[in-house]
Parts: structure tokens; C-alpha cells; sequence
């Protein structure tokens, strides 16, 4: 099976430092179930390509399964694996490119950091829509072209496996793990026992992308080999505690059985499951609803008690309130912020923007911005929304977002909430604070005194607000700051 890698940044051939592979010189690594060549097909200052060739051995494969997976028949020595991207090729890349994916590079330190025009090539299975599904919400232009049963014989039909090209402007890091996450979810097989530990590899590999990315709970079930129990803790360790609950996680969905799994084996698995949720459904009480949504709907009833007809949710991920707000007429302006592209892109896409109706489209604007740094954009709003935002920001840095929201783009209105890290207690499993990207997290106390410093030094009044059912003893989850200018 063959992957190329190709960039068209000046100089190409840094492709080089990055990988950690001289474009001169063509290197074997030997796997254990083949051997794996990297070399050039060009390098030049304007163009280059790396192509990683894995050339899989069928014995080496059948011996290296261990005595856990027996199988006489031919197929386990005639079959597809030489052929298609699968989880041996995301192994090889892992082991190959080990470097390029921590994103480390010594002789250019700068470069790992930079995103790079690519264009990536393979054949894999899973289908063009899959393919589409997986790759594009992470801001990747696929082409998809199936490839056929037997070119002689048109008449036949298409086969599973598809000539996929990406084409993507990222740093190669990204790229590089975003490809060791999708090719056995593309494949929907492993050549290995998939052990707990696998959860950990596929948060490593898919930090700053997998928790955002709509196919998570597809993503999570076929990588992890269709072990409900291990995708279950996969997504409840990327959901924020009190954000998302299980229940809002992607079910397992009826796809194609894997290679090694009957219809019946798949049947069996689905009823299980069912009958797990049923039972959970009938021991359990009723839940209350997601934290998110309680959040979001507070965000809305108070804009509109405001009477604000003009929005600016700053910090707006992927969209979800913005989609919100578009949806009730009496907002006439709505715009979304965030510091990252990939979830405007996300967000773009789930807005639908290219099919959104012009009269809405005209409602609408997004733009990659940072909440620390004065832009003139963030100015002339009714209300600014900053949900779940300010702990994101490191404690220093903090004072350079207030003056540019309360002091240079000054809405009559700005909602603001944050955890009650006071609550936490009542998360059984959590041990530090609810996300990993969280830089505090404040009482409620805290919170307040904060409030009241930004009220006396830029002109607002506050009224604290709780977001969510609230404890008697440490309060509610979420705490809510509205300001008013006075």
C-alpha cells in the first residue's frame, strides 16, 4: 500500500527537516508484519513529495496475530491488506513519522508550528461518503473516487475501496495524526488485539480535533474496534463534565460488519445494547437535561429580557449558539468569534452556510479573531456573549480581555459565564478541573469579586446569575455574570 505526502511551500523540501527523512536518501523499516520504504518521487525548492510504500508480508501478518485469533481459511493469507490504507499503514506512519507527529523538529524549531499547503494520497475502504465525512468537517477538500470492481467490466459496479486525495492547508502534525486516527476508522478493522489503553492513543492522536468533530461517536466505535465499552469512555472523557452527557454522545449506528464479524455477531451486539440502555433507562431516574443546553437557554432568555437585537458571541466553537440566535427573527445581527479556524469551519458547516437562504446569510457573519488583542469588529453590538470562554484564558492574560471587551468594544450588554468550581465535588470521577484546556476555575466568591473589579473599572453594573439545578451546600454548576453599562 502506498501514501504520498505533498507540499508546495517555499522551500518544499523542509518536508525533509520535518519528517526527519532526507529527500536524498530512500530508508527500509522493518515491521512486523513487513517492511516499510520511505523515499522522494520529487524534491524540489517549489515542490515535494514523500511517499511511504508498506509492503506487508502475508505470513509475517498471520503470525504476529497471536494464537487469541485463529483462523484457518485462505483469506488470512489472500487479501486485501497489501493493497488498502488500514490500520497497518497508520501503525507504519506512527512508527516512521514518530517525530513528525510530536510535532518536534530541531534543525528548523519554528517549522512543526507552521501550516503547510498538502496534498495526501491513497486508496483505503469505508466508501467516498465516509471518507467525506470524516475528513471534511476538519477543513480538508476531499475527492473521492470510487474505484471499480474489475475496469473491464464496467457492468459490475463499484468496489469498497476508493482513491481518496486530501487537500488541506494544516501543520503536518495535524495531518499526520488526523491519518493514524481515520485510516482504521476508514478500514473498520485492526490487525491487533485493541486493548483499553487504545482510548489513550486515540485521545493523544486526536487532541485540539476529536472532540469537535460531528462523526466523534462513528470515530470513537469503529477505532476502537466496535467495543461500545471502551468508545463509552472514550467519549465521556472528551465530553466536558457538566457540558455533555453520554446520552448527547453519537449511539452506536448500523454499519458495515467488520471483516472478522457475522451479521449475526453484529446483531447480538446490537441487542445487547439495547437491552443495556433499556435496563439503565428503567433502574435509573430521569436525568436532567445537558448542562449545555440549560446554559444556552439561559444565554437566550436573557438576551432577550435585554432586548438586544444585536449579538456577538465571542468564543463561539462550533456555532451552537449562534445557530440559536439565527433562528429567532428579532436578531437582526449575529456574529461568531473564535481564535480557531478549525471551528469556524466546523461551525460554517453545521450552520449550513452554503445552502442558508440570503435573507438569514445576511444576519450572519464569522471571523477568526483573539479575545486579547483590540479589533474594531468586536464593536457595535447590542450584547456580547462569552460562554464558557474566560477560563480558558491564562490568569495573566485575562486583564487584555477585559479591556478589550469592557473597555475598547463596550456593548450595552455583555453575558458571561464560567464553572462554580465549588461544584466539582459533585463529580464523582473528576479529579483537577473539568477540561484539560481550563487555566482556573473560580468559586463563587471569586467570581464575584471579579464582576465587581471589571463593574468599578470600565462602568458596568452585574447581577450574578445560577445557569442549572442548584446545590444547596456548593451552589449551582455553572455561575452567569450579566453586565450593563451604566
Amino acid at each position: 500500500m502506498l501514501l504520498t505526502i505533498t507540499t508546495t511551500a517555499t522551500p518544499a523540501t523542509d518536508l525533509g527537516f520535518l519528517l526527519h527523512k532526507h529527500p536524498d536518501r530512500v530508508q527500509e523499516f522493518r515491521q512486523s508484519f513487513g517492511t516499510a520504504t520511505v523515499f522522494y518521487p520529487e524534491a524540489s525548492e517549489d515542490r515535494c513529495t514523500v511517499a511511504l510504500l508498506l509492503e506487508v508480508d502475508p505470513v509475517a501478518l498471520v503470525r504476529s496475530s497471536g494464537k487469541n485469533s485463529p483462523d484457518f481459511s485462505l483469506s488470512q493469507y489472500v487479501n486485501d491488506r497489501p493493497y488498502a490504507a488500514s490500520s497497518l499503514m497508520a501503525v507504519t506512519l506512527a512508527d516512521v513519522f514518530r517525530t513528525a507527529r510530536a510535532g518536534r523538529c530541531n534543525a528548523k524549531p519554528e517549522l512543526p508550528g507552521t501550516p503547510l499547503p498538502l496534498v495526501i494520497t491513497l486508496v483505503c475502504r469505508g466508501g467516498a461518503d465516509l471518507a467525506r465525512g470524516v475528513f471534511e468537517p476538519l477543513g480538508w477538500d476531499v475527492e473521492a473516487e470510487a474505484v471499480p470492481l474489475d475496469e473491464s467490466f464496467p457492468e459490475w459496479g463499484e468496489s469498497r475501496y476508493v482513491r481518496l486525495t486530501l487537500r488541506g492547508t494544516l501543520r503536518l502534525s495535524e495531518a499526520l495524526n488526523q491519518l493514524y486516527v481515520l485510516l482504521p476508522v476508514l478500514d473498520d478493522a485492526k490487525h491487533y488485539w485493541v486493548a483499553p489503553d487504545e482510548v489513550d492513543k486515540l485521545l493523544r492522536a486526536g487532541e485540539g480535533w476529536l472532540r469537535e468533530h460531528p462523526m466523534r461517536g462513528v470515530i470513537a466505535r469503529r477505532y476502537l474496534g466496535r467495543r461500545w465499552a471502551l468508545a463509552r469512555s472514550a467519549l465521556a472523557r472528551l465530553a466536558e463534565l457538566g457540558d455533555e452527557t453520554e446520552e448527547q454522545l453519537e449511539p452506536a449506528v448500523a454499519e458495515e460488519a467488520a471483516p472478522d464479524e457475522t451479521a449475526a455477531d453484529e446483531a447480538v451486539a446490537a441487542e445487547t445494547e439495547e437491552a443495556l440502555a433499556a435496563e439503565e433507562a428503567s433502574a435509573a431516574p430521569v436525568k436532567a437535561r445537558p448542562l449545555n443546553v440549560l446554559r444556552r437557554e439561559a444565554v437566550l432568555a436573557t438576551l432577550e429580557e435585554l432586548g438586544a437585537s444585536s449579538v456577538i458571541d465571542l468564543g463561539c466553537g462550533q456555532g451552537e449558539l449562534v445557530g440559536a440566535l439565527l433562528a429567532k427573527p428579532r436578531y437582526t445581527q449575529v456574529t461568531g468569534v473564535d481564535v480557531s479556524p478549525l471551528a469556524l469551519t466546523i461551525a460554517a458547516r453545521k450552520l449550513r452556510l452554503e445552502r442558508m437562504p440570503d435573507s438569514k446569510r445576511a444576519r450572519l457573519t464569522l471571523f477568526q479573531g483573539a479575545l486579547t488583542y483590540t479589533d474594531k469588529r468586536f464593536a457595535g453590538y447590542d450584547a456580547a456573549v462569552l460562554m464558557e470562554v474566560i477560563e480558558h484564558v491564562d490568569p495573566p492574560r485575562l486583564p487584555a480581555l477585559e479591556r478589550v471587551v469592557f473597555g475598547t468594544a463596550r456593548p450595552q450588554h455583555v453575558l458571561v459565564t464560567t464553572p462554580n468550581v465549588e461544584y466539582n465535588v459533585r463529580y464523582e470521577f473528576l479529579t483537577g478541573m473539568r477540561h484539560r484546556d481550563h487555566r482556573f476555575e473560580w468559586t463563587r466568591a471569586e467570581f464575584a469579586a471579579w464582576c465587581a473589579r471589571v463593574c468599578e473599572q470600565y462602568g458596568y453594573s452585574v447581577a450574578v446569575k445560577a445557569v442549572g439545578e442548584e446545590d444547596p451546600e456548593v451552589g449551582p454548576s455553572t455561575q452567569m455574570g450579566v453586565f450593563t453599562r451604566d
